[in-house]
């Protein structure tokens, strides 16, 4: 499946559920393969990275604040984490940097898996 589609079939499933596309995660080529394609990713802040990842959030309950990390594949790779009300947004964006540190781990592992 071409980037563009599998970005745009994920971000379906998520807002169907309520949930918001915060931010982009992409590598260089996925980045340029999108600028040929079409894609609902809008004026969503797009960041350069080691793998392909779309940051999502939605309320949660008790006045948290719901985000996930889904791994931009065709088998469905998440990584969930609520914040306090009262959370700061710099605590915030250490843990979102942990998720991320976390999927790029996954992402490599499954990589060398793949090539053995």
């Amino acid at each position: 499946m071409k980037m563009n589609e599998l970005i745009n079939e994920i971000v379906g499933v998520y807002q169907k559920h309520g949930w918001q596309l915060r931010r982009v995660l992409l590598r260089p080529e996925s980045r340029a393969e999108l600028e040929t394609g079409t894609s609902s990713l809008g004026g969503i802040t797009q960041e350069q990275a080691e793998l392909d990842a779309l940051w999502f959030s939605r309320p949660s309950h008790e006045q948290r604040e719901a985000w996930e990390l889904r791994l931009v594949a065709e088998n469905p790779y998440a990584l969930f984490e609520t914040f306090e009300a009262d959370e700061s947004e710099e605590e915030r964006e250490d843990v979102r940097r942990e998720m991320e540190a976390r999927m790029r781990e996954y992402s490599k592992a499954k990589v060398l898996s793949a090539e053995q």
